[in-house]
């Protein structure tokens, strides 16, 4: 028997592959500022990291501009589209230009959710 071998396309979604986490809207009612903040600061950086192509053991720079760190716009929108469905907010485009680091933006996220 001749064995053919088996030739697999690679093809790389974006959009798909980095969908891991539970497609359900986090539930934060009765939670504290600070439990809220730190919800969202998981959820911020485990995508942020997947993005970047970063082991949860990596740190993340939290300071650094997301161009500094090598995301593009494409990137950003696309993780924004993401954490809508994550957080259950919508989240004005914007946002990802005048809070431009992990930091300003959980911090963005976590006024927003706390209220």
């Amino acid at each position: 028997m001749i064995r053919t071998p088996v030739r697999h396309s690679l093809s790389l979604d974006w959009g798909s592959a980095m969908k891991t986490e539970n497609s359900a809207p986090l539930d934060l009612r009765g939670l504290s500022p600070l439990e809220i903040r730190e919800e969202v600061e998981t959820v911020v950086q485990q995508m942020f990291r997947e993005y970047l192509l970063m082991s949860e053991h990596e740190d993340l720079p939290q300071e650094t501009s997301y161009f500094d760190l090598g995301l593009t716009s494409l990137r950003l929108s696309e993780i924004r589209e993401r954490l809508e469905s994550r957080l259950g907010l919508a989240i004005n485009a914007n946002v990802l230009f005048n809070e431009p680091t992990v930091e300003r933006l959980v911090g963005h996220l976590t006024d927003a959710l706390a209220g």
